[in-house]
């Protein structure tokens, strides 16, 4: 599955959607329109441009489908009427979108279940977009020419996104569209993590993932690569974390220092991370600064070494955390599988086989890690108990972001506009 030249122009998480403290199949929103609400998964489809919205829980059956680019042709008119943006959308389909337009990275619901946000890399913005009628309510166009990863506040308030070719998270009001405030970041911002009181947004820039200089002695060459920690009220820098000292100091400085997805221990003191090219995640602890363990899971063999040809720089790129911080689900991406790991012991459970695993998240109960399968358009659940796989439901074309949301309780899709 190589990448397809020009590489480097552009680029290709972990907060879960919305905290609610109803419960899912009851919550109420705020407000005299208050209606009851249901808890959903969304799934992104990324060649597609569609989101399908599944139960998130039991069966995973399908609710309903939702067309977020209702926009396309409007959007396509203005990006080629503009050689800038015709250039960076073509790089965008040969690199990261591997010959496919990307047009859904990441998407949430809005408190009160009546919109969904959704970030469209093809198109550099974010989009809400009425749930009930497929329209669009407000779009932001981010700065540069790429939009990628976001995360939302615990309140469900505000939506951070990042802007990849311009190293630059804007902070959103998730109502309105408008830009509450924004901030620097490494080079290629990727996923934007909430702190659980909000007071703090993690960043995770990954470099340049599009070039074919893949050797471990050429990893200086990727970029700027570290993550920015912001005050969430300010937007001013709090730290910055670069792991290529952590990692030295470990003895590993063959291993690429770009942070993707990662998950945090229910206290916060824990970070899990992925990194490129490398088949494993490393716990790091928040407070001494430091790695303090590294886990290395199983390659497939039938695995290609050659690493030009893993997608975007990737080997595995999925984690997430049961509820209760006692397991980690693994998406390992190149390698076809996925797995539950003990977060006591880092014991892998059995390896699940999928295909082209592109991110995992928690089921509304905590039961379960869903993982979207990329390359069999399909999100499969696997139970953390047993940490075998319980059920697979078909979706839309490159499933990727999937995201605990919520919508109204009778809702099973967009009336026709």
């Amino acid at each position: 599955m190589p990448a397809v030249s020009p590489r480097h122009l552009c680029s290709i998480a972990a907060a879960l959607a919305l905290t609610l403290t109803a419960p899912a199949t009851t919550a109420v929103a705020d407000g005299p329109d208050s209606a009851a609400l249901r808890e959903v998964l969304f799934v992104g489809n990324n060649w597609d441009g569609t989101a399908d919205v599944i139960r998130s829980t039991g069966d995973f059956a399908k609710i309903g489908r939702i067309n977020v680019i209702p926009d396309k042709e409007e959007r396509l008119a203005e990006i080629n009427a503009d050689p800038i943006k015709w250039i960076y959308f073509m790089a965008i389909r040969n690199s990261v979108g591997e010959g496919h337009d990307q047009f859904v990275d990441d998407m949430y619901s809005t408190p009160d279940g009546r919109s969904m946000v959704v970030s469209r890399p093809s198109f550099a913005d974010v989009v809400s977009i009425d749930l009930a009628t497929g329209d669009i309510n407000w779009r932001f166009p981010v700065s540069g020419y790429r939009s990628d990863h976001m995360a939302v506040s615990p309140d469900g308030t505000r939506v951070a996104v990042s802007a990849s070719t311009s190293n630059t998270v804007h902070v959103l009001d998730i109502k309105t569209g408008e830009q509450v405030g924004s901030f620097a970041t490494g080079d290629k911002p990727h996923e934007n993590v909430f702190s659980r009181d909000g007071k703090y947004i993690w960043n995770m820039a990954i470099g340049d993932v599009n070039t074919a200089l893949d050797e471990p002695w050429l990893d200086w060459t990727k970029g700027d690569r570290r993550i920015t920690v912001v005050d969430a009220t300010t937007f001013e820098q709090v730290k910055v974390i670069d792991m290529r000292a952590r990692l030295d100091a470990i003895g590993l400085d063959d291993h690429s220092d770009a942070v993707r997805p990662a998950a945090f221990s229910p206290d916060e003191s824990k970070l899990y991370f992925q990194v490129s090219f490398f088949n494993g995640f490393f716990e790091y602890d928040v407070a001494s600064d430091k790695i303090t363990r590294t886990k290395t899971l199983p390659e497939n063999p039938d695995t290609s070494e050659d690493r030009t040809t893993w997608v975007n720089d990737s080997r595995h790129h999925g984690i997430t955390m049961k509820p209760d911080g006692t397991k980690l689900c693994i998406a390992g991406t190149m390698d076809d599988y996925a797995t539950v790991v003990d977060r006591a012991t880092l014991q892998e459970g059995p390896l699940v086989p999928v295909s082209k695993p592109y991110w995992s998240t928690v089921s509304g109960d905590g039961r379960s890690c869903v993982v979207s399968e990329s390359g069999a358009d399909q999100v499969t659940a696997i139970d953390f108990a047993t940490g075998r796989k319980t059920v697979s439901v078909p979706v839309g074309d490159h499933p990727q972001r999937v995201r605990l949301a919520q919508v109204p309780a009778d809702w099973t899709g967009p009336s026709a506009s």
